[in-house]
């Protein structure tokens, strides 16, 4: 066993006659040659700091530390299968230096600590001194096996690894599997180049990375703003890959090691215009807004998705390993919710959504403390995914094409067939459907309830293009002042200022046909009867009182 360990240490000094991929050139060279800031002030050894030949402690190789005997709080999360206790083997070796509690010169070999210049003793806070606490630091010190990847469904075979990466003897995944000491030619000390995230994707297999945008893109930031990849050397989205969003060691927050201290933060730092061609953030300061600053970290991926409490994060809606660019038509989700899960028509968890709306639904459903509706009605709904059933008497065409075979209204390009996307009618004013050139999606609108054009929800408005933009983007206003759907369409909204709302229920009626739910803020009984029937093509007769009059007293008073 000596014979052994002094070859590795003689080994380790004929290493130092290799140049540049040596510990010589490297930060960890804290002899006075080295060239870093942190070096001795007369000390001319260079293993010195880690290794003698003699009166080593038992940790091989021939270790020359002592360890600190810290009581270490490992890395932990809701959905992690691996089972990291304290540090041990090499790992252990590495935080006599790195957790900060040891003085950098305190070596074995010497009766006294090696002075550092410029007064240093002990590794400086920063990045390298990981403290005691690792619950922001990739998790270390627990075995890697074929049953722990099968486990977690998101890790490659570990028999699989590249050579560059090596468990330790007892198959644990230690600070030395990504690390070697000695060799800093790929920089941090990296056992193979990280570009890309290589080193990262050898042990882990996202869903759908290879295809992520997050993966594939070539953005590059564009200098406004704080450089949102300060800690790294590529300069695109696909050179930093995984390190856009998360670090391995002194993370932002211990919760999926992310860079920033929230999952919005880290979001944000490229989706403000500075790397992503939209700023995405601005939507978020608008009147009505997915409120994603308000449930920060509430996000499990274990979470219950259909009766949970309601929250809402970036995640919760995107998963930034599979996100991508592709489009799609009514209903189907597009690209920028691939991966995500949702609820779908039966109220079961679907994973991953096939359907725009089952992500909705995943919130907008059977969820806990949702708010009150923003329209009182006289058969009140909250609950989206049974306002927009195929069972109802009618519906806006999200889920299923509408009840209705006869809808004269409708601009070119949709017919009695279309469906559409809760994102068609909810998105932001500034979006490219809007008009404009901002980010798509209902992250925030200057129009609630984060509508994409302006629609009035009570009554007393002024009639005209802009007061019902959202309507008329379906519905051809000519056609509808013109009566041509229904015959009292003009008298109601343009005499009597009545919102479209007011009737109809844009999500979908239990009960009545063409969307039929009266706000009971405007509509009131009639001698005791409210009621509306459908009386065939265009036509209907409603018992009831608008406004306080009749809805049969002629002339109507505001006429």
């Amino acid at each position: 066993m000596k014979t052994s360990l002094l070859a590795i240490y003689l080994l380790l000094a004929t290493a130092l006659t290799l140049g540049a991929e040596t510990v010589v050139n490297s930060k960890h060279n804290l002899s006075a040659s080295g060239p870093g800031t942190i070096k001795a002030t007369a000390e001319s050894e260079i293993c010195i700091f880690c290794h003698t030949p003699h009166n080593a402690s038992p940790a091989a190789p021939l270790w020359n530390r002592a360890s600190s005997g810290a009581v270490y709080v490992p890395y932990d999360s809701p959905s992690l299968t691996a089972n990291p206790g304290q540090p041990t083997g090499s790992s252990r070796l590495c935080l006599s230096c790195h957790d900060g509690t040891l003085a950098l010169g305190m070596v074995n070999s010497r009766s006294t600590p090696i002075t550092l210049a410029g007064g240093v003793s002990f590794l400086p806070s920063g990045r390298s001194n990981l403290g005691t606490n690792l619950s922001n630091d990739h998790p270390i010190s627990f075995r890697f096996d074929a049953a722990l990847a099968a486990a977690n469904g998101e890790l490659h075979d570990p028999e699989n690894l590249p050579q560059a990466l090596k468990l330790d003897a007892n198959r644990e995944l230690q600070c030395t599997t990504c690390h070697d000491p000695h060799d800093d030619q790929f920089g941090k000390f990296l056992v193979m180049n990280n570009t890309e995230s290589a080193l990262c994707a050898s042990c882990h297999d996202k869903a759908n990375w290879l295809t992520s945008s997050h993966r594939l893109s070539t953005a590059t930031w564009n200098g406004q703003g704080p450089d949102p990849w300060p800690n790294h050397t590529a300069t695109t989205v696909a050179g930093n890959a995984c390190q856009n969003c998360h670090t391995p060691h002194a993370a932002g927050t211990p919760h999926a090691l992310l860079e920033q201290p929230t999952e919005e933060q880290t979001c944000l730092v490229c989706h403000n215009g500075n790397v992503a061609g939209v700023d995405v953030s601005a939507e978020f300061a608008k009147f009505s807004n997915h409120p994603i600053t308000l449930t920060e970290g509430v996000h499990d991926p274990t979470e219950d998705l259909v009766h949970g409490p309601r929250h809402v994060e970036c995640v919760d809606c995107h998963n930034p390993h599979a996100a991508n660019t592709s489009s799609a038509n009514a209903p189907n989700a597009p690209g920028s919710l691939a991966g995500v899960a949702g609820i779908n028509l039966s109220g079961a968890v679907v994973d991953p959504v096939q359907f725009e709306y089952e992500l909705c639904f995943r919130c907008h459903a059977d969820s806990t403390n949702k708010g009150g509706a923003h329209v009182n009605r006289i058969d009140p709904e909250t609950n989206t995914r049974l306002e927009f059933s195929a069972n109802n008497a009618s519906y806006h065409p999200v889920t299923a094409v509408g009840q209705n075979p006869d809808v004269p209204s409708l601009v070119a390009g949709y017919s009695v067939n279309s469906q559409i996307n809760c994102s068609d009618c909810h998105n932001s004013n500034a979006s490219p459907s809007a008009g404009s050139t901002g980010a798509n999606g209902p992250h925030g609108s200057i129009f609630a309830p984060i509508l994409e054009r302006q629609l009035a929800l009570t009554d007393f408005n002024a009639e005209s293009a802009n007061t019902y933009a959202l309507c008329y983007k379906c519905h051809d206003r000519a056609s509808i002042l013109a009566n041509e759907s229904f015959p009292e369409h003009q008298r109601h909204v343009v005499i009597a200022q009545g919102s479209c709302v007011t009737c109809h229920d844009p999500h979908g009626s239990a009960s009545n046909t063409h969307l039929i739910n009266f706000n009971p803020d405007y509509v009131t009984p009639f001698n005791g009867v409210l009621e509306y029937t459908d009386t065939g093509r265009y036509s209907g007769n409603c018992t009831l009182t608008c406004h306080g009059y009749g809805h049969n007293q002629v002339p109507y008073p505001r006429q």
